[in-house]
């Protein structure tokens, strides 16, 4: 059994508390969070225990992971303390909006030879998994094209955009991920970056964008792009397109069935798409925990660890300045 403890229990802090506790190989021993009131409540539910002082978690022999799904601000700090007790860690994404912490803490724990995930979970959807393998296996034979349409029912609330880092390191660096993660080794080196605000004036006063495309460039001249928004009135738009020299692969949008209708008045009508992120990647959750699981157990490579994290907010930061200079900027790892 691999015993848990989880830092922070915001929306997507309780869907890993419930994921953790539904899997026969984990135990959710301990939950933290400053709401100490939420904290007992959660526990209660998870049977877990609440902790006021996260060195609780840290001390403890037992406890073989420490899961951080706290703000991001706090994520390096918790990172470095649990690399000093030899604790495996999961991080949510981002490790940090900065990336000079980042590279502080990269250069901290390498002593340590620390076993971390990050939690792009992207990588564990199905779907979108099946067109790495199909890459991996050359059925589309050189890979010249990556095309990721990703657009959110609605924006969040306007005090946490406030504080998330913008829409490059909050909503696209999802997207930086998976292209990375398509490209394996061709590395990216350039990235041109344009944004806008068109119906939302609350997200403009805040200086940050509602709507948002990239065009990158990989060291072997793939030409990829990415297509965010922040709101979308037909729900939960995530598609992907890999397109090589044999044909192309595509991940695309998910319904609550796949059921359509033929009337007289109209044809081919479909279920609507899914309308929120933890539904529609559901599945990826779980995955994703799995993956930490082997981890655990295997000492098995996850498919996100902190370099994929710390290299995200680099090409973040390369597309903030293209935003600025309007022409295409390096990407220096």
């Amino acid at each position: 059994m691999i015993n848990i403890a989880l830092f922070g229990l915001g929306r997507i802090g309780v869907v890993h508390a419930q994921n953790i506790f539904l899997n026969n190989k984990c135990s959710l021993q301990y939950v933290f969070d400053i709401d100490q009131a939420r904290a007992k409540k959660i526990a209660k539910k998870f049977s877990s225990i609440p902790i006021k002082n996260t060195r609780i978690a840290y001390t403890d022999k037992n406890v073989d992971v420490i899961f951080i799904a706290t703000p991001a601000s706090t994520h390096i700090k918790y990172i470095v303390e649990a690399v000093k007790f030899k604790k495996i860690i999961f991080c949510e994404k981002p490790l940090d909006l900065n990336i000079n912490k980042i590279n502080q803490c990269k250069k901290f724990i390498k002593k340590y030879n620390p076993k971390i995930q990050v939690g792009f979970n992207r990588r564990y959807d199905p779907g979108h998994y099946a067109l790495k393998k199909s890459i991996l296996r050359g059925e589309i034979g050189i890979l010249e094209k990556v095309i990721i349409t990703s657009r959110d029912p609605a924006p969040p609330s306007i005090a946490y955009l406030k504080v998330a880092g913008g829409i490059f390191k909050d909503m696209m660096i999802h997207d930086f991920d998976l292209i990375r993660f398509y490209l394996g080794n061709d590395e990216v080196n350039k990235i041109f970056a344009t944004a806008t605000n068109l119906s939302d004036p609350r997200i403009k006063k805040i200086n940050d964008y509602e709507l948002a495309m990239c065009l990158i460039k990989s060291k072997k001249g793939v030409i990829c792009t990415i297509n965010n928004s922040r709101h979308c009135s037909y729900g939960y738009d995530q598609r992907i397109e890999v397109f090589g020299s044999k044909g192309m692969v595509v991940s695309g949008n998910r319904r609550d069935n796949a059921s359509e209708k033929f009337l007289g008045s109209n044809t081919a009508i479909k279920r609507p798409l899914l309308n929120f992120f933890i539904d529609r990647y559901e599945e990826a959750y779980k995955l994703q925990l799995d993956d930490l699981i082997d981890l655990v157990q295997k000492r098995k490579k996850p498919r996100a660890g902190f370099e994929e994290g710390r290299r995200a907010i680099i090409i973040a930061n390369a597309a903030s300045k293209s935003l600025k200079s309007k022409k295409f900027e390096k990407i220096n790892f």
